[in-house]
């Protein structure tokens, strides 16, 4: 017996696809969204293809966000939405408008289709991001859900197209959220309404990377350690990864708990966090794991600049997140171990070193 039907958005996602794997997994139905079908072809026709021949999965083509009514059709029947399509990308050749334009327009049409979906609907939830969680508070500073990112926007507004290309991203996170939230003020649904905001994402994607090239930007710190590249490497943007993380199987699991726990979860924002990343960690966490490798992992300083619990290293120097509120959504409560996301991200990633 079928738990459902959910609605993920930007199926052929990093986070999206994981979390898609998830629900089908645990007896729901999915109804993925994408920009393009073919684009779904490699979950259809790969991991997913089990699912997609039973009927369990369907994929639906939206080809832009922004329309009122993209999400009319695909909201039909559905008993939870999950609004997973989002742009992970740090450069915007056409300044902030276009990107601000369609995180906001992007949330409120999916919202506005989702009060057309019928009385069956009892839970939507978004992916937003710690962007839109962290502001300038100076440390020592413990970031908590009631925080928010008030510094992005009108630095936006004050430097237009001369805005940092991941300021620009941050702005559209915490714009976002924003919007989502002060649609539920006004329109007050019968479905609950809550908020993941995660850390930055490693883990295993559903489909292994074909090049370097496709390594996705927060998993890439763990490649080039593997692959024996510089990290940082030169050209790294003004955000390296590393630092504060969270496994993708776990954003997955809190997505399902959310959408399985409606009254709970119901206006409610969670922090996905699990450990803190040093490019010495993971060094060290690979070369014990892959002895194979110890040839072209640099050795750093063994066991020095982290703790060994992957806590962060120095509070009263840097900027800390609390995490505890999202790990009540997890199976036994706790997030995957740190060392199993790293090793698990490297074997994903394996067949291009």
């Amino acid at each position: 017996m079928s738990k459902g039907t959910v609605l993920i958005s930007g199926l052929n996602g990093y986070i999206a696809a994981v979390t898609a794997k998830h629900f089908l997994d645990n007896d729901y139905k999915v109804r993925g969204t994408v920009r393009r079908l073919a684009s779904a072809e490699s979950l259809t026709t790969g991991p997913l293809m089990k699912y997609a021949e039973s009927g369990a999965l369907e994929v639906v083509e939206v080809p832009d966000i922004t329309v009122d009514g993209a999400f009319d059709e695909a909201v039909k029947g559905v008993t939870g939405i999950a609004h997973l399509a989002t742009p992970v990308a740090f450069d915007f050749p056409d300044g902030p408008e276009p990107v601000m334009k369609a995180a906001i327009q992007g949330t409120q049409t999916i919202l506005n289709s989702a009060l057309k979906a019928g009385p069956q609907l009892k839970s939507f939830v978004v992916l937003s991001s710690i962007a839109a969680v962290r502001n300038l508070t100076p440390p020592p500073y413990t970031f908590t859900e009631k925080d928010w990112n008030d510094f992005a926007e009108p630095m936006v507004m004050q430097n237009g197209k001369d805005t940092p290309g991941f300021m620009i991203y941050v702005a559209s996170k915490a714009a976002a959220e924003k919007a989502f939230w002060a649609w539920r003020d006004e329109k007050k649904p019968s479905f609950a309404m809550s908020a993941l905001n995660p850390v930055f994402v490693i883990g295993p994607a559903l489909i292994p990377p074909k090049s370097p090239a496709e390594v996705g930007g927060t998993v890439k710190p763990v490649f080039d350690i593997f692959s024996g590249n510089p990290w940082p490497p030169a050209d790294a943007p003004i955000v390296a990864g590393l630092g504060h993380i969270v496994d993708v199987r776990d954003v997955a699991a809190q997505t399902e708990y959310a959408i399985a726990h409606p009254k709970e979860v119901d206006g409610e924002r969670y922090i996905s966090y699990a450990s803190v990343a040093t490019a010495q960690s993971i060094a060290d966490i690979l070369r014990k794991a892959f002895p194979e490798a110890m040839g072209r992992i640099a050795e750093g300083t063994p066991g020095q600049g982290y703790n060994k619990d992957y806590t962060l290293f120095d509070k009263t120097k840097e900027q800390d997140i609390d995490g505890s509120k999202g790990k009540k959504l997890l199976p036994g409560g706790e997030y995957i171990p740190h060392e199993q996301s790293i090793i698990d991200t490297a074997k994903n990633l394996a067949h291009l070193v």
